[in-house]
């Protein structure tokens, strides 16, 4: 999978240091230095690395997220593409180089964001999610239901398939892993 490339060349350094040595081993001054500014300068337009990291994977996760709606957008119907989308989100995060890194090197910083809160990524993709949810009650092929929560329902089930990629890549074939997302995907929202 390419490299992202971000306008920013604070969230371009970030994510250059962060496949080198992983997010615990990142350092604001790795991140200004490699961005050829000084820390001060970093510290002012993003505050503290937490803030980078962040604003890092959000743009990481939010590009993903519209490359895969942008892949799917011809198909008829909100449910088919919001479940096309989820397919592919899930199968291109497992590839995705920094999201492998991070699983690789630091999983234990991933474990709140999945038992305790949501981040900025994940309540971004839920609020786009269910943009999509109310446009399938509107075209008929997403059944009645909160669209936040049917979003909310989506994401985590889709979640569950990218943590657990790894183990689902050794005992299966992926096409098959996917189908079965697809499956559930569909059948939730009919």
């Amino acid at each position: 999978m390419e490299s992202q490339c971000h306008s920013d060349p604070v969230l371009d350094a970030a994510r250059a240091c962060v496949l080198d040595v992983g997010l615990r081993r990142t350092t604001l001054a790795d991140v200004a230095r490699r961005a050829g500014v000084s820390r001060m300068t970093v510290y002012r337009q993003y505050g503290d690395l937490s803030a980078i990291v962040s604003a890092l994977l959000t743009s990481e996760l939010l590009g993903l997220m519209e490359g895969c709606r942008a892949d799917v957008a011809d198909l008829p119907t909100a449910r088919e593409r919001m479940v096309g989308a989820g397919v592919l989100f899930v199968e291109r995060l497992a590839q995705h180089p920094l999201w492998c890194k991070v699983l690789d090197l630091d999983p234990e910083l991933l474990l709140p964001l999945v038992v305790d809160r949501f981040g900025s990524s994940q309540r971004a993709i839920v609020a786009a999610v269910a943009e999509e949810v109310r446009a399938g009650q509107t075209d008929g092929s997403v059944r009645e239901g909160d669209p936040e929560l049917l979003a909310t329902c989506l994401l985590l089930t889709a979640q569950s398939f990218v943590f657990s990629a790894r183990v689902l890549a050794t005992q299966h074939k992926t096409e098959e892993s996917s189908g079965e997302l697809r499956r559930l995907l569909d059948g939730y929202l009919r």
